[in-house]
């Protein structure tokens, strides 16, 4: 009987543990985000993120997700990708257009960790726009529109973050409406 009281304890707690730390940080595509995961780990469990997930894979950046970092990533949802011309996804998967899969995934990448906070300040420092340049060497403008986070890409697309903050053991992901292209 002592025992029991012991494990009921014990598994109340750990479940008390586990949604507190549910709770500090957002659901994505309806899954949980688990800051003790890698970026890749949580991306593959997000139904908004499947079409990311493959482009990922086909491009040979999970080891690179996988890795310490620290990274940012504007991660777009299944809704932008689709919001591309049609074709340009199943296109952009091809083996033959790795290479520009790449750039463009790149191009969603900051070799820092930037929390929403972080970004906004710099926003409200450089006196409404901060200029950024991503790990695949895009130059984009960050933005902000009340409490919303905007990015512009290369071409003058305006990306909003839908989902802020979103903690990984190595880096932060903010989920965005739009896929971002470099200028050219």
């Amino acid at each position: 009987m002592f025992y029991r009281r012991i494990l009921t304890a014990a598994a109340i707690t750990l479940s008390l543990g586990t949604a507190a730390a549910q709770a500090d940080n957002p659901m994505v595509g309806g899954a949980a985000m688990y800051e003790d995961r890698n970026i890749v780990e949580n991306a593959v469990n997000s139904a908004d993120h499947s079409t990311l997930v493959a482009a990922v894979k086909a491009a040979g950046l999970v080891d690179t997700l996988s890795s310490e970092g620290p990274f940012t990533v504007f991660a777009p949802t299944n809704d932008a990708f689709a919001a591309l011309p049609d074709g340009t996804v199943e296109s952009l998967l091809q083996p033959e257009n790795k290479d520009q899969l790449t750039r463009i995934l790149t191009c969603h990448v900051i070799g820092a960790e930037a929390m929403s906070g972080a970004i906004a300040q710099m926003v409200a420092d450089d006196g409404g726009m901060h200029p950024v340049t991503t790990v695949g060497g895009c130059e984009f403008t960050v933005m902000t529109d009340g409490d919303d986070i905007k990015i512009e890409d290369g071409q003058g697309r305006v990306a909003t973050v839908t989902i802020a903050d979103v903690d990984q053991s190595n880096g932060v992901i903010h989920v965005i409406d739009t896929v971002l292209l470099p200028a050219s």
